[in-house]
């Protein structure tokens, strides 16, 4: 019965469980593998949860469109936010990881803002304008009043009452 024991230490001792081609994880190349390459922390994943939003909203299913959206509001604000402090932590250091990380959290922001403004139309469909508002606010905050998406904002919340005074810009 002792020797049985003994087994699993001889075998580590004289080497009987090679270490090597463990974990690649399917890269032939180790040095090429990434942890993100199935790309959930992405941009793209965004925009894939924003179209089946959509799609939900084609085939009237409004929960689960919520949720879509939700969903890529809460990845965007993320991405946004790891864009950012990469962004501060690397000024004076080297200057090419700011310009990705600003590129990069412009396009988060834009995204960000486009799935505010789903949600809202959502939420003001449902006849939620209180959750709409500061989803709204949000838009006008990240691109400006003077952006596109800042004056289409703004005109909802005029047309929702919330503000009073109209914007030229």
């Amino acid at each position: 019965m002792k020797f049985l024991k003994l087994i699993p230490i001889l075998l580590i001792l004289l080497g009987g469980f090679s270490n090597k081609n463990l974990a690649y994880a399917g890269s032939d190349n180790p040095k090429n593998y990434k942890v993100l390459s199935n790309k959930k922390l992405s941009i793209d994943n965004i925009k894939y949860s924003l179209k089946q939003g959509d799609d939900f909203i084609k085939n009237g299913d409004f929960d689960k469109a919520k949720d879509s959206y939700q969903n890529a509001r809460k990845l965007s604000t993320q991405l946004a936010s790891f864009y950012s402090d990469l962004n501060k932590a690397f000024i004076g250091v080297d200057a090419r990881i700011p310009n990705e990380m600003q590129k990069k959290g412009k396009k988060t922001l834009q995204i960000l803002a486009e799935t505010n403004e789903r949600l809202a139309s959502l939420y003001i469909k449902n006849k939620e304008p209180e959750v709409a508002v500061p989803l709204l606010v949000e838009i006008i905050r990240i691109m400006s009043p003077n952006s596109v998406e800042g004056k289409q904002a703004y005109e909802k919340l005029l047309k929702l009452g919330f503000v009073e005074t109209t914007y030229k810009g």
